[in-house]
């Protein structure tokens, strides 16, 4: 790796800025074919229902009508739409089309025609006859209820997660580390309190979307706004029961993903369609549909037990972790570890601590992946009930935290067993607390107006990648006139990742960034990658990166070395250039490229991959400044700080718009969006105009500063940014309400609802 970073560290634009913002076609929908069959899907009004018969034939007269599809029309082979790599901890408990619907909005039939008119007529003329059953619509009765949600015999959990569909168990487990219950006897002071999160949408700006087509060979070509590529691929084998060499999937410009789009929500239905009629189709979800049939975040009920010693060091932490997966297990099995794993590790001191999870099936919409991945709502919990023992004991909750956080050198028994290599989180809050002057601020300043200003904290970590399963490939090309082509199996959502995988490159080979032409995903051109997501881009297909880069330079190395007819060890490479150091023999990288094009029995290409058996946790602090009202228990953010431990920043303005953004995303959970159902199971925030997402003039002042640490594991010491961002509001914002007016709320959002009664409590 080369020493001299001039693009690493460096704020450069990105690759594909120009073609957004001139609003050039780019997005999947924007590249369907005009002939494309839309395709939508028919929705079951019930929670739990079963169907008894389904009449079609009035709605395929329909004019403009290419198929209508019912579960007798498509394969019955069980899989998971989580894009995780194989095998999937996530059960196969899905079928394209069920004759059981298990949550109100589960798809009931498949429509497709030439018109959105036509599909929209023919889905009215459709009857189903539904035997209504009984749903299990709370999370806290579903373990071991009598109403099953899965009690298909051909349900199957790969992986050994404590799954069981006799007892609506999507996963269970656990870990104890020293008997928790014996020293929290002996702890001068206990916090036990039980917190509630939501089924958060990510509510990115691209809905679902995804369009099929056959090619010349017969081979099925899907177009879909997907973070992980490759996964869709084995999810459309599986789910269609054709062997994956039938299948392409290409990655275009995603508008958001956040998670979300680390489940195969729309990619199978106009597969199927394709399948069957042999035309194009395509599907797009409209605001209503992402709102009630997609991939939201996990409902999590957790229960924490900290104990303390007098002088403030924590003793033991105990965690119980309930999690509503819905109607089916996409990401139920690993999203749970992460809100014990990534919260409990935070805290150095506990003698023991113990970690148990439950994931159960309810009739409810399906959870997924969402930025965070349950340490969000661990971290929420475990950070909520520190603070609470703060303030029993009457110690600022800095200070318990200098007191107690985790430092660079630590095993983590908590964290897999990890030794800490890079962490600057103290120095994260002694910087936040400067910026905010928690000093003057801390607990309150009454305004004299009825109005009273708090201030609040929160420690967050997070992982980069997925140790011990993850894998990251690229492959870099030495073309004519001496540019780069590097292609990546990585998908870009926005994040920026084509761009910052250039930088690295650029340092590596030592060019400027326009020699590096970077080629997005397509499982028929592209390297293998798991995809982005488990913040794994950089730290992940960074080092992949860094490796191919090696590999290049050597190849170019002994290419110079033959045609300059030398020895390779007298011969250095500045990037432009391969040169004696004593000598006068030289030649440009420009020669070497054209002239391999020409009686040459070698490549000049490079390929890599890379795995990790750590995950090195990124840290953050948040602090928030807030005023309540208190006649009406209205709260105003007024201030957000964050400081924040990734790493080498690889760029600086990118990291900075992740963590505002993360920050943003987190404050919307804290404060404003808010999950509620009807007595039958019917989701009733169906729109933004009932789901209140924050807009900028919502989030107040958001100011963010970076701590480098330095990852040995990492290229160029970096670590991931992507998910770490999103986890402190929620716990900071409740914290410095409880600050301000002594409200201390413990179920999400913080509305002035909860606010004012718990004034009057």
């Amino acid at each position: 790796m080369n020493d001299k970073m001039r693009n690493v560290n460096t704020s450069v634009k990105k690759k594909d800025a120009r073609a957004l913002v001139t609003g050039k076609p780019v997005y999947t929908d924007d590249l369907a074919p005009r002939d494309c069959l839309i395709v939508k899907v028919l929705r079951s009004p019930h929670a739990h229902a079963w169907i008894r018969e389904i009449h079609t034939e009035k709605a395929e007269k329909v004019d403009g009508i290419a198929c209508i599809l019912t579960y007798k029309d498509v394969p019955d082979k069980r899989f998971t739409m989580a894009g995780q790599s194989y095998p999937e901890p996530s059960p196969y408990d899905r079928l394209i089309l069920d004759q059981r619907m298990r949550f109100m909005g589960d798809a009931a039939a498949i429509v497709a025609g030439e018109t959105e008119e036509a599909v929209d007529r023919a889905m009215r003329l459709i009857q189903v006859e539904y035997e209504v059953l009984e749903p299990v619509l709370d999370f806290k009765q579903a373990k071991d209820n009598p109403v099953l949600i899965h009690p298909e015999e051909n349900w199957k959990s790969l992986c050994p997660v404590g799954a069981d569909n006799k007892r609506n168990l999507c996963a269970s487990g656990g870990e104890v580390h020293g008997d928790v219950d014996s020293v929290l006897k002996q702890c001068d002071y206990v916090v036990e309190q039980v917190y509630h999160t939501k089924a958060n949408q990510q509510a990115m700006m691209e809905t679902f979307r995804a369009y099929s087509y056959l090619d010349t060979y017969g081979r099925l070509n899907m177009v879909a706004s997907t973070q992980v590529t490759f996964h869709v691929r084995r999810i459309l084998a599986h789910a269609l029961d054709i062997p994956k060499s039938m299948i392409r999937v290409i990655k275009p410009r995603i508008g958001g993903g956040f998670g979300a789009k680390q489940t195969v929500v729309a990619e199978v239905y106009p597969a199927v369609v394709t399948m069957k009629t042999g035309r194009p189709a395509k599907m797009i979800f409209s605001r209503y549909e992402s709102q009630i049939a997609s991939s939201p975040r996990h409902e999590m009920e957790v229960h924490v037990r900290v104990g303390a010693n007098k002088d403030g060091i924590l003793q033991a932490i105990d965690v119980y972790t309930l999690s509503n997966t819905g109607a089916y297990g996409e990401h139920g099995p690993t999203t749970v570890g992460l809100s014990g794993h990534k919260s409990i590790p935070l805290y150095r001191t506990p003698k023991a601590f113990r970690f148990a999870y439950d994931v159960v099936y309810t009739n409810r919409m399906s959870s997924g992946a969402y930025r965070g991945y349950g340490a969000t709502q661990g971290i929420f919990a475990v950070e909520s009930a520190v603070n609470e023992l703060a303030e029993k004991m009457g110690m600022d909750s800095v200070k318990i935290r200098e007191l107690n956080m985790v430092k660079e050198g630590d095993v983590m028994p908590a964290y897999y067993g990890e030794t800490l290599k890079s962490c600057a989180l103290d120095r994260c809050m002694a910087r936040a607390g400067e910026m905010i002057r928690w000093d003057e601020k801390y607990p309150r300043v009454d305004m004299g107006n009825g109005k009273v200003r708090g201030v609040g904290v929160a420690m967050a970590m997070q992982g980069s990648a997925i140790s011990g399963v993850d894998v990251a490939s690229v492959e870099l090309r030495l073309n004519d006139d001496g540019f780069y082509t590097l292609l990546i199996g990585a998908s870009d959502m926005g994040t920026g990742c084509d761009t910052t995988l250039a930088q690295v490159a650029a340092d590596c080979l030592e060019c400027d960034m326009d020699q590096i032409v970077v080629h997005g995903t397509d499982t028929d051109v592209s390297p293998y990658d798991s995809g982005s997501y488990a913040s794994s881009t950089m730290y992940l297909t960074g080092m992949a990166v860094v490796k191919a880069c090696k590999e290049m330079r050597e190849k170019i190395l002994n290419k110079g070395a033959q045609y300059l007819s030398c020895e390779k060890e007298s011969l250095e490479f500045d990037g432009k250039r391969v040169y004696q150091r004593s000598g006068e023999l030289e030649m440009s990288l420009k020669d070497i490229g054209n002239r391999v094009m020409c009686f040459n029995e070698e490549m000049l290409s490079a390929g890599a991959s890379h795995t990790s058996p750590v995950s090195p946790p990124p840290f953050m602090v948040g602090m928030a400044e807030v005023e309540v009202d208190k006649e009406t228990g209205e709260v105003e953010l007024l201030d957000y700080v964050a400081v924040v431990d990734c790493g080498t920043t690889i760029n600086p303005n990118l990291a900075r718009i992740q963590t505002e953004g993360g920050i943003a995303q987190g404050i919307g959970m804290a404060m404003y969006e808010e999950i509620t159902y009807s007595r039958k199971g019917q989701m009733l925030q169906n729109s933004f105009m009932q789901y209140k997402l924050p807009t900028r003039l919502d989030v107040g002042d958001i100011r963010v500063e970076f701590e480098s640490s330095y990852e040995p594991t990492g290229p160029f010491g970096a670590k991931s940014i992507g998910e770490i961002v999103i986890n402190t509001p929620s716990p900071a914002i409740a914290d410095a309400v409880a600050n301000a007016v002594g409200a201390r709320i413990r179920e999400l959002p913080v509305t002035a609802e909860k606010v004012y009664r718990g004034m009057k409590r």
